[in-house]
């Protein structure tokens, strides 16, 4: 572990903080899902940042970012991409889409169709498209930050359970404490808050860091806690789906990256507690026994750490 790459990761952080107010936690938690070369999906209200979130995570990392505002008539050509004939060259020439960036904010994804939700699959998962019978590799690193309205909202579409597998993590920013939008209202300008933001690191320093997470050590005693809490959620009563086999790789990949942020170079139980609710919130469905019960999700969540053992490794944090 490079203590010099954590000591920047963590000033990038400070910096995106000066702009997303109140929400260090959840800043943090994107991050880590970035580390792990994961994607973040986010289901919230509009007005509490998700864009501004995006753009400042883009500046502070010197990353390329697009955004998508998905709508019924955006068509999949639109994100990887459509070939043009031009007459002067006598040829069709290939237009490179929406994907082709390091940091792609799909806004409202589950406003628009299923087959361009689908037309996301591939670029997720292999980061690849393929036109045309040819395969294009998008940037390194690809990560996207794809935000959905409340379930039920008007003009959504329910997303495939194919593609929200393929987000890391599913979390809520929510609304910023009192004082934060109150800090937020009086430093309202004539520039946008981004401007704020210092450029802290460059693209190969992030891969490097990336590069770092797949160092950090994991005990046989930890790899069978996840799994036990991960199978945990496939026979419980409450739940009627049970969370897939790339949940279990998605947590070992992000506690590792977790102990990474936090300065260590080996996982604990707090780091897979901590990660849980955020990798299995989208991955399992409610049986409608708990659904008339008022059970949420973390409600459950949180009932199977406190009912799987618990392996003891000190107090480290």
């Amino acid at each position: 572990m490079t203590k010099e790459y954590v000591g920047a990761a963590v000033m990038a952080l400070q910096e995106i903080n000066k702009v997303i107010l109140g929400k260090q936690n959840e800043i943090a938690e994107v991050m880590t899902a970035f580390l792990a070369n994961g994607h973040v999906l986010l289901e919230d209200i509009p007005g509490v940042g998700k864009t501004t979130l995006a753009s400042a995570f883009s500046k502070a990392m010197s990353l390329k970012c697009n955004r998508v505002q998905f709508t019924p008539d955006v068509m999949p050509s639109d994100l990887t991409g459509f070939s043009v004939y031009r007459r002067e060259e006598e040829k069709f020439v290939y237009q490179q889409g929406s994907v082709f960036c390091n940091l792609l904010l799909a806004d409202e994804i589950n406003r628009t169709s299923p087959k361009t939700q689908s037309a996301l699959l591939e670029v997720m998962e292999e980061r690849k498209v393929s036109v045309e019978g040819v395969t294009r590799s998008v940037p390194d690193p690809f990560l996207v930050i794809a935000t959905q309205n409340p379930s039920g909202a008007s003009g959504t579409q329910t997303l495939p359970e194919a593609q929200i597998d393929r987000f890391m993590i599913n979390m809520s920013i929510g609304y910023p404490d009192f004082g934060s939008e109150l800090q937020m209202a009086k430093s309202i300008g004539k520039g946008s808050r981004t401007d704020l933001i210092q450029p802290v690191l460059d693209k190969d320093t992030f891969l490097a860091m990336q590069n770092e997470i797949h160092d950090i050590y994991i005990k046989d005693e930890i790899y069978s806690y996840i799994l036990s809490l991960v199978t945990a959620t496939r026979n419980h009563p409450n739940i009627v789906r049970g969370a897939s086999p790339r949940a279990t790789i998605a947590m070992v990949k992000m506690t590792k990256a977790s102990a990474w942020l936090r300065g260590r170079e080996f996982v604990v139980p707090n780091d897979i507690t901590d990660q849980l609710p955020y990798v299995l919130n989208h991955r399992i469905l409610l049986s409608s026994n708990a659904v008339l019960q008022g059970l949420s999700k973390y409600d459950v969540i949180q009932d199977i750490i406190n009912n799987v053992k618990r392996p003891y490794m000190g107090e480290t944090k």
